[in-house]
């Protein structure tokens, strides 16, 4: 019984809307009252939509600088902090913890400054060590536009996976770790083959929190570039609410959303059967 007002909470949230959208994708419906129903048109749509298929595997691109920006660094980091000669660890955590709490709004605002042409902090600086040539406006830059946005999402939630990573590196018997060092493993060879597969369940936790959250990403993009220039950084998320909101194809974006929903969990089932193929082999070995 005390667990009815989470489940009723949950279904209004999250379920019903699902429901609906899938519905609502049966229809040529701009928003209004009259709504033509067209049968899976809009989900076949998808399959030839350049722009959707572009978006997707813009989404699949950010996914990959995510993963290995986001989880990687925060591990390499989650060591680092974890070691008996850092002093201030208080003090780093919370540091480096920072950024996530932050609006995503107020993060594309302020890289949004960082890469402005006329008074961004990355030109100033190039002009100031004398390599003013490559001073450019780097979010109009269609081969670069997609990896600058990254670069905020990486910043911004390093922190976050680096507290999970630590929680886990706490649980791990140092006396395993001295032990190694006794036989003369190094730091590399102790994160590698002591710690990684100690802690390979919360790490596979934080790559499925990552893929999850880039494959929705939208915020970021939309305040930094608004998916251009042209579509060059367009993500599925941004196409959905374009779709639905300033072309007023409501029946279309229902169906985009669903799109984005089913490749999403695509993408997360299929990275977590490599992972988990991966490991079984290792151990196999």
């Amino acid at each position: 019984m005390y667990m009815l007002p989470g489940f009723f909470l949950y279904t209004f949230i999250v379920f019903v809307p699902i429901v609906l959208a899938f519905y609502y994708g049966f229809f040529d419906w701009s928003g209004g009252t009259k709504m033509t129903f067209i049968g899976f048109d809009n989900f076949t749509a998808l399959l030839k939509d350049s722009v959707f298929i572009q978006s997707f595997y813009n989404n699949i691109y950010l996914t990959a600088l995510c993963v290995i920006g986001q989880v990687g660094i925060a591990f390499v980091l989650a060591l680092m902090l974890h070691s008996k000669r850092v002093k201030l660890k208080s003090l780093h955590r919370t540091m480096s913890y920072f950024p996530s709490v932050l609006s995503a709004v107020v993060i594309g605002f302020i890289w949004t400054m960082l890469y402005d042409y006329n008074y961004g902090l990355i030109n100033i600086i190039l002009k100031q060590i004398g390599w003013g040539q490559w001073a450019q406006p780097w979010l109009n830059n269609e081969s670069l536009s997609l990896t600058l946005v990254a670069i905020p999402l990486i910043w911004q939630y390093i922190g976050y996976y680096m507290i999970i990573i630590l929680s886990a590196l706490s649980a791990v018997d140092q006396q395993v770790l001295e032990m190694a060092e006794i036989d003369g493993a190094n730091s590399w060879k102790k994160a590698v083959h002591i710690t990684l597969p100690l802690i390979k369940n919360t790490l596979a936790v934080c790559v499925t929190l990552s893929i999850a959250g880039t494959m929705k990403v939208f915020d970021h993009i939309y305040v930094m570039t608004g998916g251009g220039p042209g579509t060059s950084s367009n993500v599925m998320a941004l196409n959905a609410y374009k779709t639905s909101f300033l072309t007023y194809k409501m029946g279309y974006g229902s169906a985009m959303s669903i799109g984005v929903l089913i490749l999403s969990l695509v993408v997360i089932v299929g990275t977590r059967w490599i992972m988990g193929s991966f490991t079984k082999e290792r151990e196999v070995r």
